[in-house]
């Protein structure tokens, strides 16, 4: 058997890598769920899964640009992992995976400062996390050492292709009239306060009115 023990920090960065796509994929279908109310009467459960996805992947994120710090083989900079076009490794794949490694994070961690920002801005905002988690993906299917394994891509679809028929859906009824991806629908006898509707961004129930 190969020791592990030389590749261990490029292992835990692979892993932590699938991790981070499986999560955030799963937190885009939730959230697009509550959106396109396919679930009807299933928003508490979907709220509580995708807070907890959201953040999951975050984390995730995290673990799996900081392990490649400890590989061997790369011996990559803070800077190779933080900034696009820095790397000279895979140098388009490498910067996708960065783009959409930073978008998903601050986009998420955006929801806490929503005060701050202000409502109608933050929701501007957040419709681009769709497009985080598709650079994500990109940089998983054209740089991750899996791409090219039948097990890797049977298992990235099976929660991959839910989120994008999602998004296509919920584009579809945004060009038909419904609300903008990430802009959620709004009652016309009680207005809402800010709510995730796709993207991996923690959810919370609207806020009371005063």
């Amino acid at each position: 058997m190969t020791d592990p023990t030389p590749h261990l920090f490029w292992i835990t960065s692979r892993a932590a890598g699938f991790a981070a796509l499986v999560l955030a994929s799963l937190a885009v279908s939730a959230g697009l769920l509550m959106s396109t109310k396919l679930l009807k009467g299933r928003t508490s459960e979907l709220r509580s899964g995708h807070d907890t996805l959201a953040l999951a992947t975050i984390v995730a994120i995290v673990l799996h640009g900081a392990a490649l710090l400890g590989d061997q083989f790369l011996h990559p900079s803070i800077a190779d992992i933080a900034i696009p076009l820095h790397s000279s490794y895979k140098t388009f794949w490498t910067s996708l995976g960065i783009v959409g490694g930073w978008g998903l994070a601050l986009l998420g961690l955006s929801y806490y400062a929503r005060r701050y920002v202000g409502a109608a801005r933050w929701r501007k905002l957040h419709r681009f996390t769709a497009l985080a988690w598709l650079a994500g993906l990109a940089h998983a299917l054209g740089e991750g050492t899996d791409a090219g394994q039948v097990w890797f891509l049977a298992m990235i679809a099976l929660v991959v292709v839910p989120a994008l028929a999602l998004l296509l859906t919920r584009l579809s009824r945004s060009g038909a009239g419904a609300p903008p991806v990430g802009q959620p629908q709004t009652s016309k006898n009680r207005p809402s306060g800010p709510t995730l509707t796709t993207g991996v961004v923690p959810i919370a129930a609207s806020e009371p009115q005063h």
